[in-house]
């Protein structure tokens, strides 16, 4: 599988990150992970893109602190893992970023991975 880093940073094309996000979404429908799990973190994901330009400190803070919602997701049902150590990952990208601009780049693409892992979730027959 291809390196989380890589794809948030150095996949100009996209093909990366599209090939990325089927075998995630891929290995979610096989440990079961069911659409509303992933929904309940995405909907907090859209919360946060809809601050990221007004108040972006506060977005940052969101954005960090969806890691310990994940976490307590897992605690509840395990197939959330796999879905929470990506998302995790991709969050420490979009944060190490240089600057405020390379961090918007990284957050847009870090939107752009979560909505291609759940379009393909779907389209593989994740369960409702």
């Amino acid at each position: 599988m291809t390196d989380i880093n890589a794809v948030m940073t150095a996949d100009a094309s996209g093909k990366e990150m599209v090939e990325f996000s089927m075998q995630t979404a891929d290995t979610l429908v096989r440990n079961s992970l069911t659409r509303s799990q992933i929904r309940t973190i995405f909907t907090e994901v859209r919360k946060i893109e809809a601050l990221w330009d007004i108040r972006n400190e506060d977005a940052r803070r969101r954005l960090n602190m969806l890691k310990p919602k994940m976490d307590y997701q897992v605690s509840r049902s395990q197939p959330v893992q796999v879905l929470r150590d990506v998302l995790s990952k991709a969050i420490d990208t979009v944060e190490s970023a240089s600057s405020i601009e390379e961090r918007n780049k990284r957050f847009q693409r870090f939107v752009e991975l979560f909505e291609a892992i759940l379009a393909y979730h779907r389209a593989l027959g994740g369960k409702k």
